[in-house]
């Protein structure tokens, strides 16, 4: 999927890349092989030339962070497929407030095979947060680019998030899918345990002040729900992207695991 993108280059948008696609340019290899293409002069050819090269050196050694900037935000989906076995599934909870009053509670995150919990006063710092980040090729949320990322950063100003981000939430609103996780949860047919149904970010917020509280059990149920949120973000991410690309009638199989 990835090495069949020309929206990353300068100019190219997605009807000029469908045009390529339907005239047999489907991967940047089918385009290098070409010396001319209909409608692209001599010296911008070469130029695009350059640029996939350059892309494709960067797909051969695994930067995902190369592509962060080549393609657009909406974008990055096209990633997926690529360098899912890299990618850091993310979901915080707060104590419900906002950054410049609240504070992160906990901090899930999901990666090949592996559920990593950061909880506040004990293992959520700003060096565990980075080291956790640094192994990511890919950053998934689910609007986690209009709270968790900002929220992460507002407590935690020395964060690095050089990562191309995957946003779920804006993914599925491309496909006219609206509401919150849960709901689109539902609608994919993505479970959960049953004493987590109906549970959101509020029972989130009460738990913690109830753990405060001394309420032991309150802690082990907030857990469970950042890592619901947290895992279930993986099979969502594969149903959205599967869509995304067959509505864009994206040629496949030319990612790597």
């Amino acid at each position: 999927m990835l090495e069949s993108s020309f929206i990353l280059l300068n100019g190219i948008g997605e009807t000029t890349e469908r045009r390529f696609w339907n005239a047999g340019v489907r991967t940047w290899q089918d385009f290098l092989g070409q010396r001319d293409l209909p409608g692209i002069s001599t010296s911008r050819k070469s130029l695009y030339d350059g640029e996939l090269r350059a892309a494709t050196e960067a797909h051969e050694a695994r930067d995902a962070r190369y592509f962060r900037t080549k393609l657009k935000a909406r974008d990055h989906w096209r990633l997926y497929e690529t360098f899912k076995t890299g990618a850091v599934y993310l979901d915080i909870e707060t104590t419900g407030t906002s950054a410049d009053f609240g504070e992160v509670t906990v901090v899930g995150l999901y990666g090949q095979g592996t559920m990593t919990t950061l909880i506040r006063g004990e293992s959520l710092t700003e060096v565990r947060l980075n080291d956790e980040l640094a192994r990511a090729s890919l950053l998934v949320t689910f609007f986690g680019s209009g709270f968790d990322l900002p929220f992460l950063k507002a407590k935690f100003p020395g964060l690095v998030l050089d990562q191309p981000h995957i946003d779920l939430c804006f993914a599925a609103r491309r496909l006219k899918l609206t509401g919150g996780l849960k709901h689109i949860e539902t609608e994919f047919g993505i479970e959960r345990d049953a004493d987590l149904r109906g549970m959101d970010g509020w029972n989130a917020v009460r738990l913690w002040h109830a753990w405060r509280c001394g309420d032991e059990r309150a802690r082990d149920l907030l857990v469970r729900y950042n890592e619901a949120d947290v895992r279930n973000l993986e099979p969502l991410a594969e149903l959205l992207v599967d869509r995304l690309a067959r509505h864009a009638q994206c040629p496949r199989g030319s990612g790597r695991p």
